[in-house]
């Protein structure tokens, strides 16, 4: 529901989206450790699978499973339900709708899945865990996923029209399906949320299944819908149909404007570091000693990469990569390697411990070549590195082509 809120979202900041699991936190520990023995916190990583949001799922369908109950005993001489059926469907119409802009803006302002990063391109296939893979395979193709982003914002504006909701629900269900899939598939932890937007496409279209099943499979005629509608002069109607579309563009602004805000920080044309690329460390001394380039030398470094102000990347000799926060001064010519975790993890198999520390200084002869000095590990080292063009990867030097005799693996 988060989304709903729009430019006033912005104001709020993401936490605010979190406010209800803090006011119940409390609650939901003493439910893991009593019943699933876990002690489950709030992590600030913007994950949807962590331990306390399964608690909270618990929690949620104890209260409603109780209140199905008392609810059947107390008001067990209605005959139907209509006028709450009318409002939930368009609750759940409108939530359903939000979503989709939201994941389809990310992906149609292709922030979502970037172009794999410099560090990506030398991690070995086989350590990319299986969401840097979809990541990556995404975020290869810009079309693909704009298209994919496409796909989503077409069903929720069908989703936000009343006369076009059913088509909206079934275009959503197949975008929510995919969705499903490959967070199953590929470890993608919003397997709680998605599965509930499936659900919610599913609600949606349930009421009109009979009339589906007589139009899509049966090739007979059907009479109007019968799903309930809370409003039902056509004033109301028209009026409520603006609501809805008013809040469309409401959203829309809103995440428009977070995307490009997205694209400028961390699109291709961001604010970069000084020595960004790819650098192959050609020549190492250490305390005056050369030191070979040999794959069972741990210590010594086999490349560098600048690619995200606050960090610096380094490739050993035996392929491994780490990357650790750095300062890296453009007018002293300076790097700082500091303790501690990078603010932005990569979702590769790196290594986590003794991360090198000390202060190096840069000297850029060429565009092609620098040389680093200073200390690291304690001890006094030389470098001098030698420029690699990213473009070189057949990754991104692969070109479109009309005419191919062979597959290109």
């Amino acid at each position: 529901m988060f989304v709903l809120t729009g430019l006033l979202g912005r104001r709020l900041g993401y936490d605010a989206q979190f406010w209800h699991i803090r006011k119940l936190q409390p609650l939901l520990n003493w439910v893991g450790r009593s019943l699933f023995g876990a002690d489950v916190q709030l992590y600030p990583t913007g994950v949807g699978d962590q331990a306390i949001f399964w608690v909270l799922l618990f929690c949620i369908l104890v209260v409603a499973v109780a209140g199905v109950a008392v609810w059947s005993v107390v008001d067990r001489h209605r005959s139907d339900h209509r006028t709450l059926a009318a409002w939930y469907l368009l609750g759940i119409r409108i939530m359903l709708a939000g979503q989709l802009l939201s994941f389809g803006f990310a992906k149609a302002i292709p922030t979502q899945m970037p172009e794999p990063s410099l560090t990506t391109l030398l991690t070995k296939y086989g350590d990319l865990t299986p969401m840097a893979v979809l990541w990556s395979q995404v975020g290869v193709s810009r079309p693909y996923e704009m298209l994919l982003g496409a796909a989503e914002i077409t069903a929720a504006i069908l989703l936000l029209i009343p006369r076009t909701a059913l088509l909206g629900a079934m275009l959503a269900l197949i975008d929510t399906l995919q969705i499903v899939v490959l967070n199953m598939t590929f470890d993608v932890p919003e397997k709680i949320s998605s599965v509930h937007l499936l659900l919610m496409s599913v609600v949606l279209l349930a009421p009109e299944a009979r009339r589906l099943t007589r139009v899509l499979l049966l090739d007979r005629a059907t009479g109007p819908s019968a799903v309930p509608y809370p409003f039902r002069t056509r004033t109301s109607r028209r009026i409520a149909a603006l609501i809805q579309v008013a809040l469309g563009i409401w959203m829309t602004v809103a995440l428009v404007l977070g995307g490009l805000h997205a694209w400028r920080s961390g699109g291709p044309d961001r604010p970069k570091p000084p020595l960004y690329g790819i650098w192959s460390v050609s020549q190492y001394t250490r305390d005056g000693q050369v030191v070979p380039p040999l794959t069972t030398d741990t210590t010594r470094w086999k490349t560098v990469v600048f690619d995200y102000p606050g960090t610096i990347s380094f490739q050993r000799m035996n392929d491994t990569l780490v990357t650790v926060p750095a300062d890296v001064d453009a007018a002293s010519h300076r790097i700082r390697l500091l303790a501690g975790a990078p603010k932005s993890r990569l979702m590769v198999r790196s290594e986590q411990g003794q991360n090198p520390l000390g202060t190096l200084e840069f000297q850029q002869t060429s565009s092609e070549t620098v040389l680093l000095t200073g200390e690291l590990d304690g001890h006094q080292v030389t470098m001098t590195l030698d420029r690699i063009d990213p473009d070189s990867f057949p990754q991104r030097s692969t070109p479109f082509r009309w005419v191919q005799n062979r597959p290109n693996f």
